[in-house]
């Protein structure tokens, strides 16, 4: 990919720091590269020209008057529908809240704007996150710019697309059980779930509030780094905000990029690998973990026996969650309203035709089971023993952090999978997230970075795992071996995608 599309980030500040473009043109280059793939891709729920192109003036203006202007101002961003904007219409990818306007900026669109970075956008996204192939989406699927008849993951495929297509050079998604690090994993691009609390949660449509968190979606592991510098850091709006200040993941990422691995200690997840996982990516998994020890790093095996149990416990945790959160969703407040046709207006008929209409399938699904979980009755027997299978996954963590500094494993079984051929199989799509989930439960952080092609020339990923407050180890280590893949692969992976202007 040629022109101003094809820089990074990073590329992109140090040109616009040194004047040698505008970001109007940066912005606008960006603008006609949505205009011209945008059908073949459906990235984005809705683009914002007018402002993000006003934006990007008053920046230009601000650069040639002199201002000390932050690191990624001027660089365009696009941001998951998941995330409310004031202003402009915020979905979450569900019918229940089309048209619906917020009055208000999500914590991390107000640290995106003081940074200058014009918003291009919202992304495309599984109906209130739920699903790992953005085609719950109440507004269509989004198509996987390596092969548009297949799945760019989920629930975040719009940010991974739009990144992965040259639309955007950065985006925000957000992870729940995997939603940024696996549609990373299937279009070639770079996905960090941060420290849970690290980046603020206010202003996310909640789905679970104990697993949701925001992060950054980038084509390296710098930009990256460069991104979730401007939106991490203390809020007091958010009660589950971490306090202190954060290191600067920028200068992490650029250290480890010049850096040997020599004394890291590197574990391989036992249970985050074997059966139901494709060749190619156990193949590309095993090339890129033979990179870090040709870097220096010490590699071992470690055991994490509940891990076997994480995806159970997930999907009674998440959905248990959910039924809660979605409950304000009643046609009463804002959001979509539907009236029965027939017989009285009551409340409870208005709440039972409106969530009827508004709910897609796998949210109904989830809201169920949800409900189901927390019934008396029922809860400790469900909701109660899957708490208790996340306390053994953090303690098999903890375990695990004590013999080891980071551990790795594939970010998904599978490459992308053809749209369609899991929709209607709710079991063989939530075994996407068998890999992403543990990390989400524990609360720790989690970086994909690609691993190489594997099955029908498809991208894959690897997952770098690390204590909970040290997301600059991921950084350190991901743009090591990103840089050792770099010489390996002569140039980025992302440069191998076939051209969407020629795509059928």
């Amino acid at each position: 990919m040629s022109g101003m599309i094809g820089l990074t980030a990073a590329e992109l500040a140090g040109h616009l720091h040194a004047r040698e473009v505008t970001s109007v043109e940066v912005t606008q280059a960006h603008l006609d590269r949505i205009a011209a793939v945008e059908e073949q891709v459906h990235a984005f729920l809705n683009v914002n020209t007018d402002q993000a192109l006003a934006v990007a003036a008053e920046v230009d203006s601000r650069r040639a008057q002199g201002e000390d202007l932050p690191d990624l101002a001027g660089v365009p961003v696009a941001v998951k529908d998941i995330v409310v904007t004031k202003d402009q219409v915020t979905t979450a990818g569900s019918r229940m809240l089309q048209g619906w306007v917020p009055p208000y900026d999500a914590t991390l669109v107000r640290q995106l704007r003081a940074a200058g970075m014009p918003i291009l956008g919202k992304t495309n996204m599984d109906e209130f996150a739920m699903g790992s192939s953005t085609e719950h989406s109440a507004f269509g699927p989004t198509r996987n710019p390596w092969d548009t008849s297949r799945i760019p993951g989920g629930s975040g495929g719009g940010s991974a697309a739009a990144v992965a297509a040259f639309e955007a050079p950065l985006a925000v998604g957000t992870d729940t059980g995997g939603s940024i690090r696996q549609p990373a994993a299937v279009t070639g691009t770079v996905g960090v779930k941060p420290t849970y609390g690290s980046v603020s949660r206010y202003g996310l449509v909640a789905l679970a509030s104990s697993l949701d968190q925001a992060g950054p979606c980038s084509r390296t592991v710098l930009d990256a780094a460069l991104l979730h510098d401007v939106i991490g850091g203390h809020d007091p709006l958010d009660a589950t905000s971490l306090p202190g200040v954060q290191p600067c993941y920028a200068d992490a990422a650029r250290e480890g990029a010049q850096a040997d691995l020599t004394g890291l200690r590197v574990g391989v997840v036992r249970e985050l690998g074997g059966e139901g996982y494709h060749a190619g990516v156990r193949d590309r998994f095993t090339e890129s973990l033979d990179l870090l020890v040709g870097a220096g790093a010490d590699v071992v095996e470690v055991a994490c026996p509940s891990f076997e149990a994480a995806l159970a416990a997930y999907y009674l945790i998440l959905p248990s969650e959910a039924s809660s959160n979605l409950a304000k969703f009643d046609g009463m407040r804002y959001g979509l309203r539907v009236e029965p046709t027939d017989g009285p207006v009551t409340a409870e008929r208005v709440m039972a035709a409106t969530r009827g209409a508004g709910f897609g399938a796998e949210a109904k699904r989830r809201i169920i089971l949800g409900t189901y979980a927390l019934s008396a009755g029922y809860y400790d027997a469900y909701y109660g023993s899957a708490q208790k299978v996340r306390t053994l996954i953090q303690r098999d963590f903890a375990a695990a952090f004590d013999q080891v500094d980071v551990l790795v494993s594939p970010t998904a079984p599978t490459t992308a999978f053809a749209l369609g051929e899991k929709v209607d199989d709710p079991m063989a799509m939530y075994l996407n997230d068998v890999a992403t989930i543990p990390a989400n439960l524990a609360g720790i952080p989690a970086l994909s970075l690609p691993s190489g092609l594997a099955e029908n020339d498809l991208p894959a990923g690897f997952q770098i795992l690390a204590p909970a407050k040290a997301d600059a180890s991921l950084y350190r280590v991901g743009a090591a071996l990103e840089a050792r893949q770099l010489a390996a692969w002569g140039g980025p992976l992302i440069n191998r995608i076939r051209p969407l202007e020629t795509a059928t």
